[in-house]
């Protein structure tokens, strides 16, 4: 596993096996893989279903650990509107959306940008969004060991809106609690706080 990075580096090797997979695909579905449009687009597609599974070899653990700090604060911290682009498991299409997430601390605090690159980690995977949910929370609940932590996505999937049941406007939304959030009156505030537009 590696520490995070956002950059579009590829073993040559893999590249070029996924690369003719898509062109069997391109081939098998009876378009013309000389034409003008499509020369380069079985590179194109590789290049891009390895960036978007790179999470695979990224440990979000390490990217936590690599920024906590001792701090005695102890309320409420949240980031909101964290974007979410992942591929769903079933189809291999794209689900989006929003992430809130926040986190009571006990002892440690993180630099903030860590917490959306664990989003990105975990969504950089074939997934379901139940399981990234999981995934996001287990992580911060694990390696921060805070007095609570609480993350909510809301996510649009391709798979509802270009095929199957054809909806345009429907919302998925997923919760997690641990610690504090589990208590009614913590997760209210917490609920109220991603909903309000304080800006």
């Amino acid at each position: 596993m590696t520490q995070y990075k956002n950059l579009e580096e590829y073993n040559l090797e893999i590249t070029d096996e996924v690369k003719s997979r898509y062109s069997s695909i391109i081939n098998e579905i009876g378009e013309d893989l000389n034409r003008d449009g499509l020369l380069k687009t079985p590179e194109r597609a590789a290049k891009a279903m390895l960036f978007l599974t790179q999470g695979y070899k990224q440990d979000a653990v390490e990217i936590l650990k690599g920024a906590m700090f001792k701090e005695s604060y102890d309320e409420m911290v949240i980031i909101k509107d964290i974007e979410v682009y992942s591929l769903c498991e079933h189809h291999m299409l794209p689900f989006f959306g929003k992430a809130h997430i926040a986190y009571i601390p006990n002892g440690h605090i993180v630099g903030l940008s860590k917490i959306p690159r664990v989003v990105d980690v975990f969504a950089r995977r074939l997934q379901v969004q139940e399981r990234l949910t999981n995934d996001i929370l287990e992580c911060i609940n694990n390696t921060l060991k805070p007095q609570g932590v609480a993350v909510v996505i809301e996510a649009s999937h391709m798979c509802m809106m270009m095929r199957g049941v054809q909806k345009q406007n429907s919302v998925t939304t997923t919760s997690g609690f641990r610690g504090q959030f589990e208590k009614i009156e913590t997760r209210n505030e917490f609920l109220k706080l991603i909903s309000s537009n304080l800006s």
